[in-house]
C-alpha cells in the first residue's frame, strides 16, 4: 500500500475540460455531429483550449467520459474505441491533443460494465492499464458502476492503481470510490489517498443552483472528515462531473446558473481546492463566462501550493463564512449568501474570526477577487468587515 500511488502527480488540483455534463452520452453523429461524443468533438475542444487562453490559464486536460467505447472488446480482449465515432483511434487522438500542449483523459469503470453499459474493466485491470498507457493517456477517471460487492469495489480501485503504476507512464488516477461506499459505510480516506489522486464524494453536479447548493451543504456537513485528508497528490472532488464541475465539473458557461451563482461555484471550488474540470461548450461561450473561468486570481487560490482545503467557519441565518489557508500567511475568504429571494444583503464579521484570530494580527490588507477585483485597504486586528452579497452570490476575498 505504501507504494500504491507513487506517481508524484496532482501536486495541485487538476484542471481541464470534460464532456459529460454538457454532452452526456450523445452517440448519433449523423444527426448532430457537433454534439456527438467523437474524436471531432475532442479535437475541436483541444484547438479552442490551445488558442483561446484555456491552456495558458491552467486547463491542461481534455477528458473523455463514458460512451467512447465500442460495444465489445477486440479479439485480444482489449478495449477499443467506437470505430465510427473515433475512426483514427485513441492513440492518434492523444497525439493530436499532445501536439496542442495538452493532455488526454479517458474513462473506464471498476465493474464489468460502465454506467452507460459499455465494457468495464473488471478482470481486465492490468490489460486496460497497459492499453491506456500505450495510447498515451494522461488521466483515468475510474467509475464505480456495476461493481458487485464493496469488497470487489475496493479491490478493483486498488488493483487499477497498482496496474497504472506498473506501466511506468504518469497517469493521474481519478476515483469514484468514496461516493459508492457512502451509502453503506464511512470511507477510509487515508486508504483512498494511498491509491487515488482525487476522489468523488457526492452526486453528479447538474447545471442548476440546487445542485451547487447541495454540494456546498454536503461539504460543510462532512468537512471534519474530508478537509484534513486533502493536499498535494490527493484532492476531494465535489463531483467529477465538477465546475461546470464533473470531475468536480464546472458548469459555468451553460444554461442553468445565474451570474451570481456562477461566481459562487467558481469561488467555492477555489476555496475547496477542488479539481477544476469544465463541462461546457468552449466553442460557444460568453465573454463573461470566459472571464470568470480564466480569472487568474481565482485560479491562483485554487492552485495555491500550500495545498490546504478550505472549510466553513460559521453560518449565520442565510450567510456562510468560509476560509482557506494560503501560502505566504494569506487566507482566501468567501462570504456566501444562500438566500434565494429579495435583494443584496449585508454580512458583518470580525476579522478575529479568521485563521484562529491570527490572520490580521496586528493588521492585514484585504483584496476583493470576486465578483470583481477591488482593493479594500488595510485593517487592524479588531476591525470588522461588512460585505454586501447578492442572493445566491458570493464575495471572494484574499486577506
Amino acid at each position: 500500500a505504501a507504494r500504491a500511488l507513487d506517481n508524484g502527480l496532482a501536486r495541485t488540483p487538476p484542471m481541464g475540460w470534460l464532456h459529460w455534463e454538457r454532452f452526456l452520452c450523445a452517440t448519433d453523429c449523423a444527426t448532430d455531429p457537433r454534439r456527438c461524443v467523437s474524436e471531432q468533438l475532442f479535437m475541436e475542444m483541444a484547438d479552442v483550449m490551445a488558442t483561446e487562453g484555456w491552456r495558458d490559464a491552467g486547463y491542461e486536460f481534455v477528458c473523455i467520459d463514458d460512451c467512447w467505447m465500442a460495444p465489445t472488446r477486440d479479439e485480444h480482449g482489449r478495449l477499443q474505441a467506437d470505430p465510427i465515432r473515433f475512426p483514427s483511434g485513441i492513440r492518434k487522438l492523444a497525439d493530436y491533443v499532445h501536439s496542442k500542449g495538452l493532455k488526454l483523459g479517458i474513462y473506464s469503470d471498476v465493474g464489468n460494465k460502465t454506467c452507460a453499459g459499455f465494457p468495464g474493466s473488471y478482470n481486465h485491470y492490468d490489460l486496460d492499464a497497459q492499453t491506456f498507457s500505450s495510447w498515451g493517456v494522461d488521466l483515468l477517471k475510474f467509475d464505480g458502476c456495476n461493481s458487485g460487492t464493496l469488497e470487489l469495489l475496493a479491490e478493483g480501485y486498488r488493483h487499477m492503481s497498482l496496474a497504472l503504476n506498473k506501466t511506468g507512464r504518469s497517469i493521474v488516477y481519478s476515483c469514484e470510490w468514496p461516493f459508492y461506499l457512502r451509502p453503506m459505510q464511512q470511507p477510509n480516506y487515508t486508504e483512498i489517498k494511498q491509491y487515488c489522486n482525487h476522489w468523488r464524494n457526492f452526486f453528479d453536479v447538474y447545471d442548476s443552483w440546487s445542485s451547487i447548493k447541495s454540494i456546498l451543504d454536503w461539504t460543510a456537513l462532512h468537512q471534519d472528515s474530508i478537509v484534513k485528508i486533502a493536499g498535494p497528490g490527493g484532492w476531494n472532488d465535489p463531483d467529477m462531473a465538477s465546475i461546470f464541475v464533473f470531475l468536480s465539473q464546472l458548469v459555468i458557461g451553460n444554461f442553468g446558473l445565474s451570474w451570481d451563482q456562477a461566481v459562487t461555484q467558481m469561488a467555492m471550488w477555489a476555496i475547496m481546492a477542488a479539481p477544476l474540470f469544465m463541462s461546457n461548450d468552449l466553442r460557444h461561450i460568453s465573454p463573461e463566462a470566459k472571464w470568470l473561468l480564466q480569472n487568474k486570481e481565482v485560479i491562483a487560490i485554487n492552485q495555491d501550493p500550500l495545498g490546504k482545503q478550505g472549510y466553513q467557519i460559521t453560518k449565520d441565518m442565510n450567510f456562510a463564512l468560509w476560509e482557506r489557508p494560503l501560502s505566504g500567511r494569506a487566507y482566501a475568504v468567501a462570504v456566501l449568501n444562500q438566500q434565494e429571494i429579495g435583494g443584496p444583503q449585508n454580512f458583518t464579521f470580525s476579522l478575529t474570526f479568521l485563521g484562529n484570530g491570527l490572520v490580521c494580527n496586528p493588521a492585514c490588507s484585504v483584496w476583493q477577487v470576486l465578483p470583481a477585483g477591488r482593493d479594500w485597504g488595510v485593517y487592524s486586528w479588531m476591525s470588522s468587515l461588512s460585505v454586501e452579497v447578492n442572493p445566491t452570490g458570493t464575495v471572494l476575498l484574499k486577506v
